[in-house]
């Protein structure tokens, strides 16, 4: 057992001043006293300290510059990439991210498996992809939905969870009515709708898609109070088909083969620009009403994701996105190819928050 013993205390040598300022009882030729400063400037050691300053700078950058250079090197360094897709097996969105994952996987000389993680609007495979290291291993097939879905309440955070990547595809949300119908143009039918204010029903592709948001835009910019009728998949089509609706507002692939036949007629295009798939469409912009609400896909990864391994990404994106075979894919499914850089893709996403946010409030849906 330990007791506590009293600290002795070692009296110090007496220090003497000798000549010259010199310390005496201490032995100089072991530990030299320091040069007295130059009254004309810095002492030499201080000078010495300066000018290894900018030295140590220089390999410092040096250093973390190399850190991203090894790091983008390494990427992915043959480990598989999770890529979540908040959409069913077999869907329009599924397919065409499958699309993108082969091409990645060319690019990138590793798997980029497909993980279907549907639920809550999109709202599980956002929650689940935000929780991932952000080393670039797990990523998202994104959409509009990250705004609409934090909006609406359904998620606790917004698209400042995620660092975007690149954007990927463009699908224009269209205005379909019946082609035997009595309206030739988007003009008429906005008459109708003012003309009989609640009257006009208009089919979308669910409550709080981005169909809905897209028509409701549309009719509130042309000052018209219309009947939103939201629908199961495939079912607006349907029902405009048969006469239970006056419009509908779908993604284009979904009208293709009806205006081919004659049954249906599109009106017009809700995006910033005609849809490839339906050219002689005029935008709603062209027409006079000033709205522009296209339905974008892209990547993105979780906050904090290292530069060098987004660019890997978006290398390998950009690779995917402009070979024939991935505009061939879009011809068939429906989409149109639109690879933005990441810088670029955050500015839009910031954009069409903003936008998505005041249609919200204006509907009455925004909680967020």
């Amino acid at each position: 057992m330990r007791h506590n013993q009293p600290h002795k205390i070692i009296p110090s040598p007496p220090i003497l001043m000798g000549g010259e300022g010199r310390v005496r009882g201490v032995s100089h030729g072991k530990y030299p006293h320091p040069p007295a400063a130059d009254a004309a400037g810095p002492s030499l050691s201080r000078k010495r300290e300066r000018g290894f300053r900018p030295f140590w700078a220089a390999v410092l950058l040096a250093t973390v510059l190399w850190g991203g250079h090894a790091l983008a090197q390494q990427f992915p360094d043959r480990k598989p990439i999770e890529m979540t897709v908040m959409f069913g097996a077999g869907s329009a969105a599924d397919v065409t991210a499958r699309q993108l994952a082969d091409g990645m996987e060319k690019a990138l000389g590793t798997p980029v498996p497909v993980v279907n993680r549907t639920g809550g609007g999109g709202a599980a495979g956002y929650s689940h992809v935000a929780t991932q290291k952000p080393d670039g291993y797990s990523i998202i097939w994104n959409s509009n939905s990250i705004s609409t879905n934090y909006h609406s309440g359904i998620l606790p955070f917004d698209y400042t969870a995620f660092d975007p990547v690149a954007r990927v595809s463009v699908e224009i949300p269209a205005l379909a009515v019946k082609g035997d119908g009595p309206f030739a143009t988007l003009a008429d039918l906005v008459d109708r709708a003012k003309k009989t204010p609640g009257r006009v029903r208009i089919g979308n592709s669910g409550f709080g898609s981005h169909t809905h948001f897209a028509a409701a835009a549309l009719f509130g910019a042309a000052g018209a109070q219309v009947i939103d009728v939201p629908f199961g998949a495939g079912q607006a089509v349907t029902n405009l088909l048969g006469g239970r609706i006056e419009g509908a507002v779908q993604l284009p692939a979904a009208f293709v083969a009806h205006v081919k036949n004659g049954s249906l007629r599109v009106l017009a295009g809700l995006g910033s620009e005609r849809d490839p798939i339906l050219p002689d469409v005029p935008t709603a912009r062209e027409q006079g009403y000033g709205l522009a609400l296209d339905m974008w896909r892209g990547i993105a990864v979780p906050k904090g994701t290292p530069k060098p391994v987004i660019a890997a990404l978006e290398a390998a994106i950009h690779k995917t996105v402009t070979t024939p075979g991935f505009a061939e894919a879009g011809e068939k499914i429906g989409f149109t190819p639109a690879f933005l850089p990441a810088d670029e893709f955050g500015k839009l996403i910031a954009k069409d928050d903003i936008q998505l946010a005041q249609i919200m409030a204006d509907l009455g849906l925004k909680k967020n």
